[in-house]
Order: C-alpha cells, then sequence, then structure tokens
C-alpha cells in the first residue's frame, strides 16, 4: 500500500465520504477531515514532521483519531491515563484508525478542596473544552476520544465533542478501590469528616493519619456516587460513553481490555459517522437526568448537563432537573447517601442494569441512540444482574419515592437552588442566618464550635463571578457531617457549590449570586431563611421595602483577581443557573 495512488471520491478535500486506493481497488472509510493534512504531494512537510514522530506511511492514509488525555500525576483520578489511553490507541489500531495523543490540563477537585485553588475547578472545564476543541480543529481529526478522570475533566471534555461533531466519545478512568481500615472500606469522604472530627478532638492524630494513609490504594476517582461517578454514569446513559465499559474500576482485570474495545467501537462510529449530535438529544439528556437523580448523584450534574445541552444547542433549564428528579424514585444504595461504592454498582449490574431499570418504568426514553450504533434500549437489554445484589434496588422498592435533586425558588434565589436530598432527612428547616464572606470564614467559625443549633449558614461571594470559579464546601459541609449534633439541626446556604461527597442539609449554586447583588448579598446576621422542599420555596423573611433599602446600598466589592485567567472567566461566565458556561 505504500507506493498506492489515491483518488479522491469527493471533490471537496474536506468533507469526502470515503477515498481509494486505486492499487488495491480498496477503500478506506471514515477519513472525511484529515485528507488535505496528509494527502498529496503538497503535504509532503506535514508528513515529514509525523513520520519523524513515528507514524508510516500507511498509517497516515488511515482517518486520524485524535486521542484527548486528561493524564497527571497530581492525584490519583487521573494518574494510570496513560495506560488507559495505550489499551485505547491499540484497539483504534486493531480497527484501522491512526491515534494520535495529546494532552489537555486538569485539576483535582479533592486536593485543591478548602484552598484559593479550588477556584480553578470550575474554570478548567472550559480550559479542557477550549483546548480540545482547538487541538482537533487544527489537526482536522476525522475522530476524536477523550479520556477523563475526575469531576471536570469529563463534562469538559463531552462539552469539546458537542462543539466540534466528530464521531467521538469519552473514556472514564474508572473509580479507584475502597481503603480498608481495621477491615472497614473507607473512602476519601471518611478523610474530610475524620478533619472535623479531629478538630473537635474526637479522632486524635494517630487516628486521622491512619484514615489518610488507608482511604487512597492506588489509582482511581473518587470511589462513592460523587462528582465523577455521577458524570461517569450520566455519560454512559448520555450515550456518549461506551455503557458498561467505561465504568469498569481503574484497576480491575479486565479494565484494558474493556478499553481496547471502546477503541474498536470508536472506529465502528467513524465508518458510520455517527457524530454526538445524533446521540445528545433533548431525550438523552432527559435520561442522564434521571439517573442521577436514580442514583443519588451529584449537584454537579446540574451545572454540567446544562453546560452540555447549551454546547449542543438543547433547550434544557434548572426547572427540568426539578421535574425529572421528581417522578424519577431514588434506588441506588451509593455513599455519601447510602452504603456501596461504584465497584460494587459495576458489580451489581451497572449502568446497563440502571438503563434497564429507568426504561421498564417508563422513566427513561429506550430509542435513544448511544456510541455503539445501538439504542439505549437495547443496550439495557443486555444487562446482567448479580442475583441477591443490594446496590441497584427496583422502583417497586425504591429507598425513596423521589430522586436526590430538587431545586428551589424564592425572593432568596429567584433563578433557583440546588439542593441534594437524597440523604436529607428533613424536609423543612427554618432559622437565623449566620453569614460569612467566604467558605474560609465560616471553616473557622465551625472548627471553633461557634455555629448553634438551627442556625442558617450563609456563605456568600462564592459564585462564578464571586468566587471567582464557584468552589466547593466541602470542608464546611464535612465538618458539620462530623457532628452529629450540628449535622442534623443546621442548615447551610451558598452561591458557590458542593462536592458529590457532601451530605446535609444544603442548598448551592443560590442565583443570582452575591457578586451581581443577588438577594444572597442583602442578607444580614439574624435574618431569618425558611427551607421549604415540599413547596420548592427558599425564603428570606424579610421585607420587599427593607431589601430595596440593603439593594440601595450595597456596593460590588472589588474583583478578586483584576488580571489574568480568573479576570477573563469572570468577563464571560454565566449564571450558575445557565450552567455556569463562557459560551
Amino acid at each position: 500500500m505504500a507506493s498506492a495512488k489515491i483518488s479522491f471520491i469527493s471533490e471537496s478535500l474536506f468533507t469526502p465520504n470515503i477515498f481509494c486506493i486505486q492499487k488495491d481497488i480498496m477503500t478506506i472509510e471514515g477519513k472525511r477531515n484529515s485528507i488535505p493534512l496528509t494527502e498529496g504531494p503538497s503535504r509532503a512537510a506535514a508528513r515529514s514532521y509525523l513520520r519523524g514522530v513515528g507514524f508510516s506511511k500507511d498509517d497516515l492514509h488511515k482517518p486520524i483519531i485524535g486521542i484527548a488525555n486528561t493524564w497527571t500525576e497530581i492525584g490519583t483520578c487521573n494518574m494510570h491515563l496513560r495506560d488507559i489511553a495505550e489499551a485505547l490507541k491499540q484497539g483504534i489500531r486493531e480497527a484501522g484508525g491512526t491515534p494520535m495523543e495529546f494532552n489537555t490540563i486538569t485539576i483535582s477537585d479533592g486536593i485543591t478542596m478548602g484552598t484559593q485553588g479550588m477556584k480553578a475547578s470550575l474554570v478548567s472545564r472550559e480550559v479542557i473544552a477550549d483546548s480540545i476543541e482547538l487541538v482537533a480543529r487544527g489537526n482536522l481529526f476525522d475522530g476524536i476520544v477523550g479520556i477523563g478522570g475526575c469531576d471536570k475533566n469529563m463534562p469538559g471534555i463531552i462539552m469539546a465533542l458537542c462543539r466540534l461533531d466528530i464521531p467521538g466519545m469519552m473514556i472514564y478512568g474508572g473509580s479507584i478501590a475502597p481503603g480498608k481500615l481495621n477491615g472497614v472500606d473507607i473512602t476519601i469522604q471518611n478523610v474530610f469528616e475524620g478533619i472535623g472530627a479531629h478538630a473537635r478532638g474526637v479522632l486524635d492524630d494517630a487516628g486521622l493519619e491512619a484514615l489518610e494513609a488507608a482511604a487512597c490504594p492506588g489509582a482511581g476517582a473518587c470511589g462513592g456516587q460523587f462528582t465523577a461517578n455521577t458524570m461517569a454514569m450520566g455519560a454512559e446513559i448520555l450515550g456518549i460513553s461506551p455503557i458498561q465499559l467505561s465504568g469498569v474500576p481503574a484497576t480491575a482485570a479486565d479494565k484494558h481490555e474493556a478499553t481496547r474495545t471502546a477503541g474498536r467501537m470508536l472506529m465502528d462510529a467513524v465508518r458510520a459517522n455517527r457524530r454526538p449530535s445524533e446521540i445528545i438529544t433533548r431525550a438523552s439528556i432527559e435520561n442522564a437526568i434521571a439517573a442521577v437523580a436514580a442514583s443519588g448523584g451529584s449537584t454537579n450534574a446540574v451545572l454540567h448537563f446544562l453546560a452540555i445541552a447549551r454546547e449542543m444547542g438543547i433547550e434544557l433549564s434548572i426547572d427540568d432537573f426539578d421535574r425529572i428528579s421528581d417522578r424519577t424514585p431514588f434506588i441506588c444504595d451509593l455513599t455519601p447517601a447510602g452504603k456501596y461504592v461504584a465497584r460494587d454498582y459495576q458489580a451489581a449490574g451497572g449502568s446497563r442494569l440502571l438503563a434497564q431499570r429507568l426504561i421498564a418504568a417508563n422513566l427513561a426514553d429506550g430509542s435513544a441512540i448511544t456510541i455503539s450504533g445501538k439504542t439505549l434500549a437495547e443496550e439495557a437489554a443486555e444487562a446482567i444482574e448479580t442475583p441477591g445484589q443490594p446496590v441497584i434496588k427496583t422502583f417497586a422498592d425504591p429507598i425513596k419515592a423521589h430522586g436526590g435533586l430538587v431545586i428551589l425558588k424564592g425572593n432568596l434565589a429567584p433563578e433557583g437552588s440546588v439542593m441534594k436530598v437524597a440523604a436529607a432527612n428533613r424536609v423543612e428547616h427554618r432559622g437565623p442566618a449566620r453569614v460569612f464572606e467566604s467558605e474560609d470564614e465560616c471553616f473557622l467559625a465551625v472548627q471553633a464550635q461557634k455555629i448553634n443549633s438551627g442556625d442558617v449558614l450563609v456563605i456568600r461571594y462564592e459564585g462564578p463571578r464571586g468566587g471567582p470559579g464557584m468552589r466547593e464546601m466541602l470542608q464546611v459541609t464535612a465538618a458539620i457531617s462530623s457532628n452529629t449534633e450540628l449535622s442534623a439541626t443546621v442548615a447551610l446556604l451558598t452561591d458557590g457549590r458542593f462536592s458529590g461527597a457532601t451530605r446535609g442539609f444544603t442548598a448551592g449554586h443560590v442565583a443570582p449570586e452575591a457578586q451581581v447583588c443577588g438577594p444572597i448579598a442583602l442578607v444580614h446576621e439574624g435574618d431569618i431563611i425558611h427551607f421549604d422542599i415540599p413547596n420548592r420555596k427558599l425564603t428570606l423573611e424579610v421585607s420587599e421595602e427593607e431589601l430595596a433599602k440593603r439593594r440601595a446600598a450595597w456596593k460590588a466589592p472589588a474583583p478578586r483577581w483584576p488580571t489574568g485567567v480568573f479576570a477573563k472567566y469572570v468577563e464571560r461566565v454565566r449564571s450558575a443557573s445557565e450552567g455556569a458556561t463562557t459560551l
């Protein structure tokens, strides 16, 4: 084939359907975009660069597949993704493609939690999407795979796939195995809550050190139904990630073969020109939201699916999450709301089994197409349930009658706020505001035991613009959760976000945010705040006349970051109620 002459079937070099190797009377499908980059005498210099890398002449005649890797050695979530990429590339080569790997950035939420570094997390989602889009457009890839391992890189990858709309998929690096301490499974959530117990003197230095040393035994994302596993599962049900293959845990014996199979699947999508716009539809997004609700998933899914819908030009509002969650019972017994971790979910039957349950209950649209070319119903029909498994329950016997997410609105959150109620035992709370201008202030107050039973902790100026970057409040919520009395009696409200590991009576994403004079900016110490979940209300019990006076006296704080990437982000970012996107 090395000396074969190539002729193009289409007159357009940018959109040929196939090209022919005349010598062998062979057609190679799928090379739709890269021909102007690799073919013909005028591209000799480009080929020379690529041959210097190690690609052969034959390699460059095949469809070129970009591999966007989020590998980093900063944290367990992404440390193994080079190995994942090698398996993926092997499958792509076996199926007739030429993979070309490149890297993009990632930020570890868990490591940066409770620091100024956490402000970079949500911003990184936009940079990841932008960088993948740029590399793919610059190199005229015929297909693309993004390999993600944690909270923001997976939605960032999917957002890029939406923009590019070339055959592509997202592959999940997989979840971490649980740690073991004194014969008991533990996760990173135990460490965060251990910090609060240590501050109160309930846990000594040695106990905290033991938790720290045992919780993360190796590669993989946080093991509970925190944000990473929520988005990985959501991507499977959405159809853009290969169902059941992507969810194999990071260090499982069959992870390599599952990823290799995914590479071959991607090449089938390239040949069929199966694009994200055929997969990511209003129906498939609603399917994914239903899965999040049924599994007690992270509130971050609200931001990310709003952003994904926006990238694909699909109308979706924050109210849709409440509507879908309200009709979808909570059936997955997963931490932090339940007992089990992602490894147990996969072993029980995984996302195929959850999809089967949702479709049978008319809570998901089985006709939605997936990256495999099969419908969601066809994929769900292949589910294998482990007999007697306790993780994925039935809708006839749910954990709760309604899903794990609710949207509260009212004079304190006209655009909405998000609550995860999967683990909440209260449906109402009314109490005095304790106002903090940052997460750090509130954490110090909790650590100093200055919070009283019944208080409503208000953490503001942590929104998309005010933070900037909308930090997660896990440092505070974990400290509260470790205190049985406080966790049962206080509430927390913020224009920031919550970690998927958060438990407790908490409302986040309050919009409009404080930085733009949203009502949360007008709350005074001691004001009464009322959470009413059954009626979906979040009310500041202050008269409109008084609020008008406070609004007139309010002055916007000076930008915390007047230059650099955060300043650019603040200029572009939208409200949390719109997904905090920059487009």
